[in-house]
């Protein structure tokens, strides 16, 4: 028997209700009933709205994955289409229709392993992530007991569909580290007709499809070791090879000051004649940095090196039998021009056969040690210098840069070449950036004028103005030569520290020249400061190269770093040129006392040279400061 329920209604409802109660098959009591258990609701109508909710869960999912999904094939698109458009040379006319045919025919070809790969079932890229995320570890982490490959993907509460496309934008980039990896391999074999090689990627084989099926385009010079020892075969085959020419290199520019007394007394020389002597090593390698960087992209460092290496020996050769000025220029000169490629050829060499993140910190590196070549030429030159005799001393260098050319030429590897319609318009892209003359100026002006103080008019200042002997006058420029090896190792390390922390060298460039441009100040106004700590910052400052090259090697892709680095270097080794040279020029408006010039004229030479480094460095900071954005660390575009 059913309870008795009373309840009150309003009126109006009592009035609605007792007319839907005329009809024959309904009662008041099976009317509220059923409105009751309307708005009540069922038990099965609860089982039926969970089992509902589970489903838009699970659509939920789905459109996440399909939407993670679509942005991954997107930036893969986008990615190998700029890889593409970056390494594609201007095609000429005539052969525009055979290519035209044999795209048809490789378009027919990528078609039907499209169609293959939908068949399967397994999207590529989702493939090639998981086998990559199998030896790494990264947020694609597959299910305990799911077999890898299947295309699914762990969801975890909180896990928010924009951060796993973040994380899959890593793993690509991973992926697409160099051209030789396996994820870049997959998309390029679908180019290719070699239908064997597609398939043997597709099965996880791994095969790397042959040079002569793959186009010219595509075959990058540069190789990234991953296995260690094939990184310790690229140390010994490549790097050291070229931190050994550079070495020499930085040994003939700082030479000069060791040599420079007994030169004047032999030879009769002054201040402007020791000047020009010294510069026109500046002067030669400057002239020749917008060639070599040409031959670099063209023939690859290793020609290039070799050949001009042959030159300085000459050169070397021909200074250690001069008997007057201008024999001794020439040498001079000759040197100048075979050394002109130590540094562009040797950053080159990094950015074709190791990682580009590692560039910055390689830099240090290769300056540290190539700058013991200026440990070399203090004590131990100077020892050699009383031992042997200048003649004799240039005479061994010259050996040396001969054993140098000869082993560059037999042990580096051979680069690929570049076209030369290719290199001209690189060229033309370097100098119509903007970014490269806001960073220019500035750099050229602080590292030239440091290059130009430790080679030349450092021992001459500690002489003249400081009233050192020549004991002392070595062993200061003796720390300044460790200052600047040291310099180039630490500012690699901080370029690299910073880099990983989204700092860009541009930042860590400016305070190296503030800190600069204080030191000269403290030298000109002689505040009472230790002169080992003032020379050994001047000396530091030219290993700031290593974040110049690092910036450029920011804004250029690896195909055009020689030409960038050219570029830059002429100015860097112009500005030393005109620092060492119209120094000499305005010591020489002043008359030597006991062979000493006064401190007046040092005062003056140093100090106009330094309101170009000033307005330099305004150019510079200004719009950094005010008109961009922070600084962030960019991929290089060749690594996009």
């Amino acid at each position: 028997m059913k309870p008795r329920v009373g309840v009150y209604l309003s009126e109006c409802m009592a009035a609605r209700l007792a007319e839907a109660a005329k009809n024959p098959r309904a009662t008041k009591s099976a009317l509220v009933e059923a409105a009751l258990d309307r708005f009540l609701g069922s038990d099965d109508d609860i089982d039926d709205t969970a089992t509902v909710a589970r489903h838009l869960a699970g659509l939920s999912r789905q459109l996440e994955e399909l939407d993670r999904n679509l942005r991954i094939a997107n930036e893969t698109a986008a990615l190998h289409a700029r890889f593409h458009l970056a390494v594609t040379p201007l095609m000429p006319a005539g052969e525009r229709g055979a290519a035209c045919v044999l795209g048809a025919e490789r378009f027919e070809e990528f078609a039907t392993q499209v169609g293959r790969r939908v068949d399967l079932g397994v999207p590529l890229i989702r493939e090639t992530i998981d086998r990559v995320s199998a030896t790494r570890t990264t947020p694609f982490a597959v299910a305990e007991g799911e077999p890898s490959g299947t295309g699914s993907t762990v969801y975890e509460p909180g896990v928010q569909a924009s951060s796993m496309v973040d994380d899959a934008s890593v793993s690509i980039a991973a992926v697409r580290e160099d051209a030789a990896t396996l994820g870049l391999q997959a998309v390029e074999a679908a180019l290719f007709t070699d239908s064997a090689t597609c398939r043997g990627i597709e099965e996880g084989e791994g095969a790397i499809p042959s040079r002569r099926s793959v186009p010219t385009w595509l075959t990058a010079p540069r190789q990234v070791a991953k296995d260690p020892v094939e990184n310790r075969s690229l140390i010994l085959r490549v790097f050291l090879p070229f931190v050994f020419g550079y070495y020499i290199a930085y040994l003939f520019r700082t030479i000069n000051a060791v040599m420079a007394a007994p030169l004047a007394t032999e030879l009769g020389l002054g201040a402007d004649d020791l000047g020009l002597l010294t510069s026109v090593y500046f002067l030669t390698f400057a002239a020749a940095q917008i060639p070599i960087g040409i031959l670099l992209d063209r023939y690859g460092p290793r020609r290039v090196q070799s050949v001009l290496l042959v030159v300085a020996a000459i050169g070397s050769a021909l200074f250690a039998v001069s008997d007057h000025f201008w024999m001794l220029l020439v040498g001079r000169a000759l040197i100048g021009l075979g050394v002109a490629s130590a540094m562009t050829g040797g950053l080159k060499a990094l950015v074709l056969w190791f990682p580009g993140d590692r560039v910055p910190l390689l830099n240090g590196v290769m300056v540290m040690l190539g700058a013991l070549g200026a440990v070399t030429a203090t004590l131990p030159a100077d020892l050699l210098l009383d031992w042997i005799g200048w003649r004799e001393l240039f005479g061994l260098f010259a050996a040396l840069t001969a054993a140098s050319a000869v082993m560059i030429y037999l042990i580096v590897p051979e680069a690929a070449p570049v076209p030369s319609g290719a290199v001209s318009a690189g060229l033309r892209k370097v100098y119509a950036d903007p970014r490269f003359w806001r960073v220019a100026p500035l750099s050229a002006s602080c590292i030239g004028t440091a290059w130009a103080l430790q080679g030349l008019w450092a021992a001459q200042w500690l002489k003249d103005v400081e009233g050192l002997d020549r004991a002392d006058v070595v062993f200061h420029l003796f720390a300044m030569a460790v200052a600047l090896s040291l310099g180039a190792i630490l500012l690699g390390v901080a370029a690299d520290r910073l880099r990983r922390r989204g700092v860009g060298p541009e930042v860590l460039l400016g305070l190296v020249a503030a800190v600069f441009i204080a030191t000269q100040f403290a030298l000109i106004l002689r505040l009472p400061l230790p002169s080992y700590l003032q020379w050994a910052v001047v000396a530091a400052v030219g290993a700031a190269t290593v974040l110049s090259f690092a910036i450029l090697a920011e804004y250029f892709p690896k195909e055009l770093a020689g030409r960038a680095n050219g570029a830059l270097n002429l100015f860097h080794i112009a500005a030393a040129f005109i620092v060492q040279y119209t120094t000499g020029v305005v010591l020489q408006q002043w008359i030597p006392q006991a062979g000493h010039y006064p401190e007046i004229a040092y005062q003056t030479a140093f100090a106009l040279n330094l309101v170009v480094q000033i307005v330099a460095w305004i150019w510079f900071a200004l719009p950094w400061a005010f008109l961009r954005p922070p600084t962030t660390c960019r991929p290089r575009p060749s690594e996009s």
